[in-house]
């Protein structure tokens, strides 16, 4: 049986750790070879941790400190870790929003982008690879151009036409959209906290959630029980996650008990697939 592997390619260090990121470890853990690649080094990104947010030392160099926080994330994981090497777009705020910076990964052409994520893909040579949908989960313009990347670098890959120089073809058979943030999710839990009498955290995005939101959910991995190290490489990035905030909210009992899942929508598959699965890679194993 081939060895199999999985890809998640993210837009900045810290996402892998809120998306998907105890489905990597359970399937590090049962010796599948997972692969982060990280589009940009976060440079950009604020100090979000109010703890750490007037430590000198932290701002001295946030991008060294930001590569080392993603080391302990993926150590925590168990997960192979790589770098695309672009620059961090940063989020643009007002009305009207101002122009992205120049050189940023979200302006870079994709004559430069797909060719760097094709060479990966030809390398590790997934079976499956979990991106961004075409909002990028949340309209922030690195994680939107991820999307567009991953896309075009997963059709380039599989083209023997294309950037010969970066290897023999690679076909993913499996390529998903990370899923899991969805209105049924918090109102499950929210519903549960309430019912217990416990604080959620929830109340108010639900009031404000209009419709039901949410992807076509095609794929539930039970990863309850590598929600610790989840947790884990959170903490890893301490200058982006208040260890008091909205992540560690939620009992971690009560979660395993209500929604042991992380959920995925599967985009293009060269195998076949079930309405709704519970294995990345069913249709792969043989």
């Amino acid at each position: 049986m081939a060895p199999l592997r999985l890809m998640a390619v993210h837009a900045h260090p810290d996402d892998e750790s809120s998306k998907g990121a105890a489905t990597m470890a359970r399937y590090a853990a049962d010796g599948v070879d997972v692969l982060v690649v990280t589009c940009t080094g976060g440079e950009r990104g604020d100090v979000l941790n109010p703890r750490l947010q007037h430590d000198p030392e932290v701002l001295v160099d946030l991008p060294a400190r930001r590569r080392r926080e993603m080391d302990a994330a993926a150590a925590a994981l168990g997960v192979r870790q790589t770098w695309l090497g672009f620059v961090d777009s940063g989020l643009p705020e007002g009305d009207p929003l101002p122009p992205l910076p120049e050189g940023c990964f979200a302006l870079a052409p994709l004559t430069e982008t797909v060719p760097a994520l094709v060479a990966q893909i030809r390398q590790q040579r997934p079976q499956v690879l979990l991106t961004y949908d075409e909002n990028g989960g949340y309209p922030h313009p690195d994680h939107i151009m991820t999307h567009v990347v991953s896309m075009a670098a997963v059709e380039a890959a599989a083209d023997p036409e294309q950037h010969p120089e970066l290897g023999e073809p690679w076909q993913v058979p499996k390529v998903y959209y990370h899923a899991s943030f969805s209105r049924r999710r918090m109102a499950a839990v929210h519903d549960a906290l309430t019912d217990r009498g416990l604080e959620s955290p929830f109340g108010a995005w639900l009031a404000e959630w209009d419709g039901e939101g949410g992807r076509n959910v095609t794929c539930r991995v039970d990863a309850s029980a590598h929600f610790g190290q989840r947790d884990q490489a959170l903490l890893s990035h301490a200058t982006q996650i208040d260890p008091d905030g909205f992540f560690f909210a939620v009992p971690r009992d009560l979660e395993g008990e209500i929604w042991p899942w992380e959920e995925f929508e599967l985009v293009s598959s060269t195998v076949p697939t079930e309405p709704m699965e519970d294995d990345l890679f069913a249709g792969v194993r043989p």
